[in-house]
């Protein structure tokens, strides 16, 4: 018996060996299946926010005591927890610091966990066939490209440097109007010829998720810069008289498609040095994200709901710029006005350009210099001076040229 069951057990160690060595085979010689690279939508802008949405989430959501962690590892691991908490808090209140830790953050979850290559970054946003580039991939990568060389004054020089902030005639309009338009975006990208390198590339793509998902969408980079303000939703027809329309006269809202005729989520308006300009190339591309923006961009320091009984909301941000939301049934769409004071660069020279400008600066000297009661009034933007007459008139009294400030 014991011979029978040792020889027994050899040949079912061999069949099983033999077993095994054939799987083993059969694995190596298979064909792998593609698991990440599928298709062109495994590297879309909305799969890989997806993906950073579900990684942040995972990371602020761990329990790290169930880890098994040394108390120095777990010490730190707190520590990097509750910094990444606070700033995807604070980025939503316009903070920049907090902003560029979740882009970082954003950027190495691309490159080492996602799997973006300079290869397929491409399939997210065309950065090599300028043809197939939208009006605002174009626009984000000139930002990006005049960030680098001029900071927050990239937008300025892009104004200034090709004469944007011009009265101009577009179709549709009968008088002349302050506008930016998509052509003028495809000559400026066109004239400015930039070459990105992977890093660059990844940035721009970076700069876009965020956008989407802790930013302002659109505005986001534009809301940053030095200029005087910035707006969404205020022009434009609501979706709630489309829905309507398509209710009751199909021909006219065949009309409003043929003729491109702007919706509010198209609307998105800049402040720059006293004009309001509109930004025609931009868009917010449905209702859903311009009141995602309208409800985070007013929250900082909790100032109350924001809600049908309540309809409106007057806040600050973070770097001291106004924020005013409305929303339905108060008005007819969701909108936000956004006003940055910019103290210490805007100076009398620049806010008063009529011709004679010199004779209505010198009339302001001595009337604050003889302590006089001043009323400056005007329609909105036409560059009123808010409060720097009544604190400092020691300053002009004794010709300080430093004095001579405004909030816009």
């Amino acid at each position: 018996m014991n011979v029978t069951n040792i020889i027994l057990t050899f040949v079912v160690l061999i069949l099983a060996g033999v077993l095994i060595r054939y799987f083993v085979q059969k694995n190596k010689n298979a064909t792998p299946e593609e698991t990440v690279d599928v298709d062109d939508k495994t590297f879309t802008i909305e799969k890989m926010t997806e993906f950073v949405k579900k990684r942040l989430d995972e990371i602020t959501k761990i329990n790290l005591y169930d880890i098994g962690l040394s108390e120095e590892e777990l010490k730190r691991r707190k520590a990097k927890k509750y910094e990444l908490k606070k700033a995807l808090k604070g980025c939503t209140y316009g903070d920049v610091n907090d902003k560029k830790y979740v882009k970082e953050l954003i950027y190495d979850l691309l490159l080492k966990e996602y799997g973006v290559t300079e290869i397929n970054i491409s399939r997210a946003i065309p950065f090599d066939i300028p043809s197939l580039l939208t009006s605002q991939d174009k626009f984000d990568i000139l930002l990006y490209e005049y960030k680098k060389d001029f900071g927050y004054e990239a937008l300025t020089q892009i104004i200034k440097k090709y004469n944007l902030a011009t009265l101009k005639y577009v179709a549709g309009e009968a008088k002349p109007c302050y506008v930016i338009t998509k052509e003028e975006i495809s000559e400026i990208y066109e004239k400015e010829n930039l070459t990105l390198d992977f890093q660059d590339k990844l940035n721009v793509l970076v700069q876009r998720i965020y956008q989407h998902y802790k930013g302002y969408s659109s505005i986001d980079e534009i809301r940053d810069m030095n200029i005087d303000g910035v707006s969404g939703g205020v022009s434009g027809l609501p979706e709630s008289f489309l829905s309507q329309v398509a209710q009751t006269d199909g021909d006219y809202l065949k009309q409003i498609t043929e003729y491109k005729v702007p919706r509010a989520c198209d609307s998105i308006w800049i402040m720059f040095q006293g004009k309001s300009i509109r930004l025609a190339f931009l868009s917010f591309g449905k209702e859903s994200e311009l009141k995602r923006v309208c409800q985070n961009i007013y929250k900082y320091n909790n100032p109350g709901q924001l809600s049908d009984t309540n309809g409106y909301k007057i806040n600050e941000m973070k770097d001291g710029s106004r924020v005013v939301v409305v929303r339905p049934s108060m008005s007819e769409t969701w909108a936000f006005f956004v006003r940055k004071f910019d103290v210490k660069r805007a100076t009398l020279e620049q806010i008063v350009t009529i011709p004679g400008k010199e004779d209505a600066i010198d009339l302001l000297k001595f009337l604050v210099k003889g302590a006089r009661i001043i009323s400056l009034t005007g329609e909105q933007g036409c560059r009123k001076n808010n409060n720097a007459y009544g604190n400092d008139r020691k300053h002009i009294r004794n010709n300080e040229p430093s004095y001579y400030r405004n909030c816009i």
